[in-house]
């Protein structure tokens, strides 16, 4: 176990400021809340609406369920507020490559209070100590300043051989993709 995160379960991670749990319907409205903000969705595409994001909720759950790993939901430990998700999933069928990808999507007043990092270090954690990963990727937008810096912080290292135009987005700013990429080895320097 990593100093600064306790496992409770194989479902909840704990740290210091965070739990990370899997969804219940209390999460419903604020999740939809945090899809439907232009500027949480800025490097993601269109906000959803509130069915879309629901249905992102359902299939977060069938994916635990089947996987025993998926998206948390995130919440702070001393308020019990939700404040967005974290968590892992496999690549998308369509991309020039393979694995398991770390994610983090959080609400903005969440944003600039040290929680993503926080919330992608336990996950991280979990990755390689309970799955046994050997490595963990990442991708964000090449706009996406934000993204990126959690990237480094949590000790990712970027493949600019691997960038990427998404297939999946229209001509623009979400086209061109960069990823970053993390060894279970490398994980011990956090």
């Amino acid at each position: 176990m990593r100093p600064g995160t306790a496992w409770v379960s194989r479902t909840e991670l704990r740290t210091d400021r965070l739990i990370l749990r899997r969804w219940q319907e209390r999460d419903l409205e604020p999740w939809a809340a945090v899809n439907a903000d232009p500027e949480v969705r800025e490097h993601l595409g269109e906000p959803l609406t509130r069915d879309q994001s629901d249905a992102s909720v359902a299939r977060f759950r069938d994916e635990f369920d089947l996987r025993g790993y998926g998206w948390w939901a995130v919440e702070e430990r001393d308020t019990g507020d939700f404040v967005g998700s974290a968590g892992l999933d496999r690549v998308e069928d369509g991309l020039p490559f393979g694995g398991t990808e770390i994610g983090w999507r959080l609400a903005r007043p969440a944003w600039g209070r040290g929680y993503a990092t926080e919330a992608a270090l336990a996950v991280l954690a979990y990755g390689f100590d309970t799955l046994a990963l050997p490595e963990i990727l990442a991708v964000a937008t090449a706009t996406n300043i934000r993204s990126q810096a959690v990237m480094r912080r949590i000790g990712m290292t970027r493949d600019p051989e691997g960038d990427f135009d998404d297939p999946r987005a229209p001509e623009g700013p979400l086209r061109p993709n960069v990823l970053y990429r993390i060894a279970d080895g490398a994980a011990d320097r956090f």
